[in-house]
């Protein structure tokens, strides 16, 4: 047990010190139907997901910290990398104000929750966050977008 520990934390740390990068639409896309495979979910939570509504159940928790740890944004032994967080989803804010923010959505997990439950909650104070609400206007941008490029 102790090896497997010392293990994910060097992990952890190798993947910390290396120099991150933020991950571009393609290869959030890809890192998205790789966490589809490892946990599938219904057509129903796909749908809420596409609508950007979360909900907290096991298996969009799992979906949510899978693709949290692939971004390389969430380590299940530190939780949340506020600067990687601002650095990739800061949007249109400035890198500080984005990092202000994450920061107020990272916890150290004192009441030992599960990895899941625990990505889950950063995620859901991000998206509650003027990121969030950023986030949310850029997706409704490029499905509004898509439904024009549709109907042409």
């Amino acid at each position: 047990m102790l090896k497997y520990l010392i293990v994910a934390l060097a992990l952890c740390a190798v993947a910390h010190a290396d120099e991150w990068k933020p991950k571009t639409g393609e290869e959030i896309r890809n890192i998205r139907v790789e966490c589809l495979k490892e946990t599938p979910l219904s057509g129903d939570q796909i749908s809420q997901l596409k609508n950007l509504v979360f909900p907290d159940e096991p298996d969009v928790r799992q979906y949510l910290a899978c693709t949290a740890t692939k971004l390389e944004i969430f380590c299940s032994e530190q939780g949340y990398h506020a600067d990687r967080l601002a650095k990739q989803f800061k949007m249109d804010l400035s890198e500080e104000e984005a990092l202000q923010i994450a920061q107020g959505c990272i916890d150290d997990n004192a009441q030992k929750s599960p990895t899941d439950v625990w990505a889950f909650r950063g995620h859901q104070c991000m998206m509650a966050s003027k990121i969030g609400d950023k986030v949310k206007a850029f997706v409704k941008a490029k499905q509004e977008e898509a439904k024009k490029k549709a109907a042409a």
